[in-house]
């Protein structure tokens, strides 16, 4: 059964009387067309002032639905003949990070992005979308591979976080992390990061040192997760809400803090209403990305990622 968030139980509620009413009229002689007309007419006011007039925190939750797309989603909407690759020829695979090369709109790019699971198997298999230091190692060799033959990379970020377990960071996770953001900021050819879902700290930030950085509508990007911010302010998770009011977390704001480059709109109720639609919104703005990064020459893409990390938040010398 799909999940029903709580703001939309009116419009699941309004759509089942509707599919009540057509029902009925199928199965008696009974004319329901001006009752069913006046519904749907009703129904898509009021989809259209809920989904208009998002919370952050129903943003939050919109960003997390189990059916939410994923990277893998995406790949086979946009990319053609992608070839996954495995394995950071450290450790082994993880599952957690998906990583490989294809076509877009035929011109040959890598693809890296965070995998999680839409069910409780695929979640354990996915780690819930959290990587180990060997996806991230992963993720990197194949960037820095695609540096070697000159291919733009696009990253698409959706995780809680790292993995934060204790044997994650015996195998390194906080030095895997660290060196995707130093490997990335320095690499020579275009770099476009996608947020589709939860961006959450550096777990997410290890893909997202990019030239252009765009956002689903949607989706958020922060250094903690709003339960976590609750608890460290208010020594209260429960006040998650609270928080995310406060933090600022989603694209409208980050776009007005110039952090992100663009906010990808979504079908109406979110992106898991329609993948296929969803992918229809993001080729454009890849497109536009390539178009635009792809002539740069590689000096000209390293100062371009240095003047827009930069440019980011404020600070004031010392006399």
């Amino acid at each position: 059964m799909n999940q029903v968030l709580e703001f939309e139980k009116p419009v699941v509620n309004l759509k089942a009387k509707i599919e009540d009413l057509k029902n009925l009229s199928q199965s008696s002689e009974i004319d329901l067309t001006n009752e069913i007309t006046t519904l749907e007419e009703k129904l898509a006011k009021l989809e259209h002032d809920i989904y208009s007039n998002l919370t952050p925190w129903n943003r939050v939750q919109v960003a997390r639905h189990q059916m939410r797309p994923t990277t893998l989603d995406y790949i086979g909407e946009l990319f053609t003949d992608f070839l996954e690759f495995h394995g950071d020829r450290y450790y082994g695979d993880d599952e957690a990070i998906v990583a490989g090369i294809g076509f877009f709109q035929g011109q040959p790019v890598t693809v890296v992005g965070h995998q999680r699971g839409k069910n409780t198997k695929e979640n354990i298999r996915r780690n819930f979308g959290m990587p180990h230091p060997e996806g991230y190692r992963k993720a990197i060799r194949h960037m820095q591979q695609a540096e070697k033959f000159n291919r733009p990379i696009i990253t698409f970020i959706d995780t809680k976080g790292a993995e934060p377990g204790r044997e994650a960071e015996e195998r390194g996770q906080s030095e895997a992390i660290a060196y995707n953001l130093k490997a990335m900021a320095g690499l020579k050819v275009p770099i476009i990061c996608i947020v589709i879902g939860e961006g959450g700290s550096g777990g997410a930030l290890a893909l997202g040192v990019g030239n252009h950085i765009h956002m689903l509508e949607n989706s958020t990007y922060s250094v903690i997760s709003p339960e976590g911010a609750a608890a460290l302010l208010w020594k209260d998770a429960s006040q998650a809400k609270r928080a995310a009011e406060s933090m600022r977390i989603t694209a409208p704001d980050l776009k007005a803090f110039n952090i992100i480059d663009e906010v990808i709109s979504e079908p109406i109720g979110g992106a898991h209403r329609g993948v296929t639609e969803q992918a229809e919104k993001i080729a454009p703005v890849i497109q536009q990305s390539l178009a635009t990064l792809s002539p740069m020459s590689e000096e000209q893409l390293l100062d371009h990622r240095w003047e827009k990390y930069k440019k980011i938040g404020e600070f004031s010398e010392a006399e």
